[in-house]
């Protein structure tokens, strides 16, 4: 099956365990912003189950981009069992599977005070091509310091892989696209919120009000326009 025909599926996962919802109020996000809608992975990754099937999405889209990393790293802390088990699946189905052929990186949520550079972010540091996760990605903030201290460490990022892109231009009017980009490293997104509020709204059915606020906040914060009503 292609990533084309998977993708449907994968979508169905992010709707029907609500990972995509509303807020009665506007909240205020880390970025600042007030928002009527979320895009919250926990959901997933705190149950088995789920957290197998959506890494192995992960890795079926990696195929479908033709990419061969050496390892995969989680964004601590919001990624990082997802880049642990896709890891692990990743390297147990290659060919050259053994002993030291492949690393198990963690990211350290707070930098270490002391010891190897190499120790001071990691718990096993990263080696080879490495594919950076992310699961949701608003400003890039957080996703653009990591690539900063990773390949200041002379790391090799073949690309960067967000679950969900909330289509959100940052505060100097870049895409996140855009911003990971000046940092020579690619990005792709598994799902992006263009196509995922439509199907969430219709499913949940929130009311009137907080869909023009979720189309006025794209009017103001959103690489594009939506249309909910």
């Amino acid at each position: 099956m292609s990533w084309e025909q998977k993708k449907e599926l994968f979508y169905n996962l992010i709707i029907e365990n609500d990972i995509i919802g509303f807020f009665k109020e506007p909240l205020k996000l880390r970025s600042g912003r007030l928002s009527s809608w979320y895009v919250n992975w926990r959901n997933i990754s705190e149950d088995v189950f789920l957290l197998d099937k959506l890494t192995d999405y992960v890795i079926s889209f990696v195929e479908s981009l033709g990419l061969n990393p050496d390892c995969f790293y989680g964004i601590p802390e919001g990624a990082t069992k997802l880049g642990i088990i896709t890891q692990y699946k990743w390297a147990k189905n290659q060919a050259d599977y053994g002993k030291g052929v492949y690393n198990l990186s963690m990211g350290r949520a707070k930098p270490k005070q002391h010891g190897d550079p190499k120790d001071k972010y990691y718990l096993g540091f990263p080696k080879g091509k490495i594919i950076v996760l992310e699961d949701t990605l608003t400003t890039g903030g957080s996703i653009i310091e990591a690539i900063e201290n990773l390949q200041s460490l002379k790391v090799n990022i073949i690309a960067v892989i967000g679950l969900t892109d909330r289509n959100e231009k940052r505060d100097d009017g870049k895409s996140v696209e855009q911003a990971i980009s000046e940092t020579n490293v690619q990005f792709y997104a598994m799902s992006n919120a263009l196509e995922l509020l439509p199907l969430a709204y219709q499913r949940i059915k929130p009311g009137i009000e907080i869909a023009k606020n979720i189309e006025k906040y794209f009017k103001k914060y959103g690489n594009n326009e939506i249309k909910l009503i």
